[in-house]
């Protein structure tokens, strides 16, 4: 993240852009969730470190001090499962559809749907499920609260907490 030594302030500087036209969507960084069950299929597209999907490198990201940030895309009618970040705040911003986020803290549910340029911040050791409520593929930022958060945990009720992700 910060200056190497004799690099020129141009080249550090164009190191920390990401471009839409030097990325894609990875398809594969939750193919573990959608090949339990296709309503999980959703991707992500990595700007600023790696996330909390599971991916411990990709060397097409802003290298990351302090968060990370990524867009997710979830087709119609797919969810993102109920999962909690002990370590990190993660915040959702939709850019495109409507998701109904879903939050569940010490036996308490509560939800609501976002639709366009809405946020949510959701604090450590909070569930979070989102779900896209509507017709057409949605797309969302994904924001953690840390470089390298540690990898998300299932509730214990589910099915996907017996299935073994791969590294990558």
């Amino acid at each position: 993240m910060l200056q190497a030594p004799g690099q020129s302030f141009a080249d550090w500087m164009e190191g920390r852009v990401a471009r839409k036209s030097t990325r894609s969507y990875d398809w594969d960084a939750l193919k573990f969730q959608a090949d339990f069950d296709p309503k999980y299929r959703r991707a992500q597209m990595r700007y600023v470190g790696t996330g909390g999907t599971g991916v411990s490198k990709d060397s097409n990201t802003v290298p990351s001090g302090h968060f990370t940030f990524s867009t997710m895309v979830i087709p119609a009618g797919n969810i993102g499962p109920s999962h909690i970040h002990y370590d990190v705040e993660e915040i959702f911003f939709v850019i495109r559809g409507e998701m109904m986020v879903v939050c569940e803290k010490d036996g308490q549910r509560w939800e609501a749907v976002l639709g366009e340029r809405d946020l949510i911040s959701i604090p450590p050791g909070v569930y979070r499920e989102e779900r896209n409520i509507g017709d057409e593929d949605a797309l969302m930022c994904v924001m953690l609260g840390s470089p390298k958060p540690i990898t998300p945990v299932y509730p214990p009720d589910s099915p996907l907490t017996k299935i073994k992700r791969e590294k990558r």
